[in-house]
């Protein structure tokens, strides 16, 4: 791209204010006019805008006439999470292929049905005929994500079928996507490395059909392939719990808004892989690490209750860290007593811990997750109360399992894709109306004025 000369710049910045002074509403209209902004009321509940049967999340129950906080629950298709969780791991097998079949088909699968669906996504792990090389190591990208997308709408020139939007076509789409998905991340973050950060080694792994998707990410991303088990069955859990989370999140929501229009399946989902790359959604992890990373320079005694307390209090009143004024990894839109997905990761975030020698690090970690919300809660105004959400652990794995930051936001799109794709075919499956939410015009009307009068 032709960068700009100081004189376009400069035309540019005052374009800018003119329009940011245009665009700027009285927020007191938001309130006489009844707008629930962001689609949520004053208790933080969401505006209803359609109707689900993917997933569920029960972080309120009934209290007389009112609904009060309780122990969060996540249900995939009427199950609850922890119990599906736990029949993995008492069967000690992968559950993240089972999750995608339940989420897309509906129901758990038997043994037999369970393998035929995972040879299928097996055979779906391939790319088309020098797409690595003309499309993702050609024109790297510094992030992933983007590079992601790009491939996404990419894959649209090589399917025959693009815009067929047939519920069994758009099924075919989403198995390969979710099938290639691991490929496009993992490759994408290979060719940056090389090209752009100047790393001295480059290498593209094939995935082995017979392996986990979770193991595949590893085999891939390691240039001895090697992984432990151990690894292997947390970066599966975690793909678990990222794989879905009701119809109403900012991405999932998205893909009902994008497919509701009727368009392919590429379109779609880039448009969804957009929303998740956005900080608010997708990016959280990375800045819990950064955080800690703050805090662990910062302290002298990583076991001294006053001394966490008094610095986590610092970031509450923007001194330190970032000067946000937040504790990341603290707090969510809907949980509040618990997050299900957190309490679920926890115990083997401690047995990873153990294996990597971060007893330390956890203990810190453990220490945060017990003084924040108690802090929160005493400095803060709240209409809810506050705890730890999924993503105050998940980047914490992530490094311990090597993963490089780059790739954070793209594994929880691996993951989430699954749950997108669930909701592109239930929303066509119901062949709603196109969504199309009403915004109430509060700007002055004017008179013409010719061009050659005005000042």
């Amino acid at each position: 791209m032709t960068a700009f000369n100081p004189n376009m710049m400069h035309t540019i910045q005052k374009l800018c204010a003119i329009c940011a002074s245009n665009d700027l509403i009285d927020k007191e209209l938001y309130t006489v006019h009844k707008v629930n902004r962001g689609l949520r009321d004053l208790d933080g509940n969401g505006v209803l805008t359609g109707l689900t049967e993917i997933s569920e999340i029960i972080a309120k129950q009934p209290a007389g006439d009112k609904l009060i906080p309780c122990e969060g629950t996540l249900y995939y298709r009427g199950y609850n999470v922890r119990d599906l969780v736990n029949g993995y791991i008492s069967d000690d097998r992968f559950g993240f292929e089972e999750i995608v079949y339940l989420l897309l088909i509906g129901h758990l699968p038997n043994k037999t049905a369970l393998e035929e669906f995972k040879n299928l996504l097996g055979s779906m792990r391939t790319l088309p005929p020098s797409f690595s090389r003309d499309i993702i190591m050609k024109a790297p990208s510094s992030d992933i994500m983007n590079s992601l997308s790009r491939s996404v709408l990419t894959l649209y020139s090589y399917d025959k079928n693009a815009d067929d939007t047939s519920n069994e076509n758009v099924l075919r789409q989403c198995l390969q996507l979710i099938s290639m998905f691991p490929m496009l991340a993992v490759y994408g973050y290979q060719a940056m490395n090389y090209y752009i950060k100047g790393s001295n080694s480059f290498f593209l792994h094939e995935p082995d059909p017979s392996l986990s998707t979770a193991e595949n990410i590893l085999m891939m991303l390691r240039d001895d392939r090697k992984y432990s088990p151990l690894e292997a069955k947390i970066l599966d859990l975690a793909l678990i719990l990222h794989a879905e989370h009701g119809g109403g999140n900012n991405s999932t929501f998205t893909t009902h808004v994008v497919t509701s229009s009727g368009t392919d399946t590429y379109s779609a989902v880039a448009s969804a892989l957009g929303s998740l790359k956005g900080p608010k959604h997708g990016g959280a992890n990375i800045k819990v690490c950064h955080m800690f990373d703050n805090i662990m320079e910062n302290l002298h005694d990583w076991e001294d209750d006053d001394e966490i307390s008094a610095y986590l209090l610092k970031l509450l009143n923007k001194e330190a860290f970032d000067q946000s004024g937040l504790i990341y990894g603290v707090g969510h839109a809907i949980y509040s007593v618990s997050d299900p997905r957190a309490v679920i990761f926890r115990s083997f975030v401690e047995k990873l811990c153990a294996e990597k020698g971060k007893e330390k690090e956890f203990a810190l970690y453990a220490k945060v997750e017990e003084l924040a919300p108690k802090i929160i809660a005493e400095r803060r105004k709240m209409y809810k109360g506050v705890s730890v959400n999924v993503d105050f652990y998940s980047g914490f794995v992530y490094r311990m399992l090597g993963i490089p930051e780059e790739l954070f936001t793209p594994l929880f799109a691996i993951a989430r894709i699954a749950g997108w794709s669930a909701h592109r075919m239930e929303e066509l499956v119901n062949a709603g109306k196109i969504i199309r939410p009403a915004y109430l015009a509060v700007g002055e009307r004017k008179d013409y004025i010719p061009i050659s009068e005005r000042s």
